[in-house]
């Protein structure tokens, strides 16, 4: 039991050194893009709302 844990920690530590991380400079400017895509998106999706709101609450009123 203890020999197959063991085996299983070596060979996910073998596979980690495979790994190709990110450098920190690569995931700030990521996460940035994500922040802004994210924003960007949210703002679009509210004035829309906005927008619609509005004209059905012409064709309603």
């Amino acid at each position: 039991m203890f020999g197959k844990i063991k085996k299983f920690i070596n060979e996910v530590i073998v596979e980690m050194k495979k790994v190709s991380w990110t450098t920190r400079k690569d995931l700030i400017d990521s996460t940035w893009i994500v922040i802004i895509s994210s924003v960007c998106l949210g703002c679009f999706i509210a004035a829309c709302d906005f927008v619609l709101s509005r004209l059905l609450g012409i064709l309603i009123g």
